[in-house]
């Protein structure tokens, strides 16, 4: 049985998957890494080996504030240059040891597209969290190119696309808003059976605001939950 971690988009909240992975890691050893959106940040780093004392400084320290900074654009309201330095220091600095996975979405055509292993590049780093109406599309190889979660915050699909038949998904959006944008823009189906262990958090996270907005507070109480969450679920989870 080939097993796929899958990592959610959540912005902010996405570092509620850091504390689902300090609960799983010693549990099973993925055999893919697929993740859109922050939660495609949370793959590329467990997958080079970060450890999990290093993804949670990184999600505690008060710099991660800047990705979300205000700036007017003809795109949308958040400057892009500190999201793209940090994609750029986390493709030098990380280098997946087994098979990652991240989604992005092609527009204007709306076409999600999976870029995996070698193909992927600061750019689509960069791209894969760049939120519509926030951040400007990256253009890469002459397209361009959006958040992977507008069309999957859980990139499920993926996850088959890649080879695997079971996955242990993380997803932290869960709330109306996303529900009803699975509505309008579904994601696509993946195209052989796939065995979903689920895990997703056990009381409302906050409000919307605090998935743009970094907090020192919120992401400590997040990590708190996603491993308590993440142990209610994972006696189910063998290799």
């Amino acid at each position: 049985m080939a097993t796929a971690l899958v990592l959610s988009a959540g912005g902010m909240y996405a570092a509620w998957e850091v504390g689902v992975w300090k609960a799983l890691r010693g549990r099973f050893q993925p055999d893919f890494i697929v993740g859109a959106s922050a939660g495609a940040w949370n793959g590329w780093a467990i997958a080079g080996g970060c450890s999990i004392e290093e993804l949670t400084e990184a999600w505690m320290d008060p710099a991660t504030a800047g990705i979300m900074r205000r700036g007017l654009h003809r795109s949308g309201i958040l400057r892009p240059d500190v999201l793209h330095q940090k994609a750029r220091e986390l493709f030098a600095r990380y280098h997946p040891r087994i098979p990652f996975g991240l989604t992005v979405v092609e527009v204007p055509r709306l076409r999600p597209r999976l870029v995996r292993d070698s193909e992927i590049t600061w750019e689509f780093l960069a791209a894969t969290c760049s939120i519509p109406l926030c951040f400007p599309p990256v253009r890469i190889g002459g397209r361009k190119y959006v958040d992977g979660g507008l069309m999957g915050a859980l990139p499920l699909w993926a996850a088959g696309e890649m080879g695997a038949t079971r996955a242990i998904a993380a997803n932290v959006l869960t709330t109306l808003p996303f529900r009803a944008l699975r509505r309008v823009l579904p994601p696509p189906r993946p195209k052989g059976p796939l065995e979903v262990v689920r895990i997703e958090p056990s009381i409302r996270l906050g409000p919307l605001r605090d998935a743009v907005r970094w907090s020192r507070d919120n992401v400590e109480r997040w990590i708190e939950l996603g491993e308590r969450d993440a142990n209610r679920v994972a006696k189910s989870i063998t290799m």
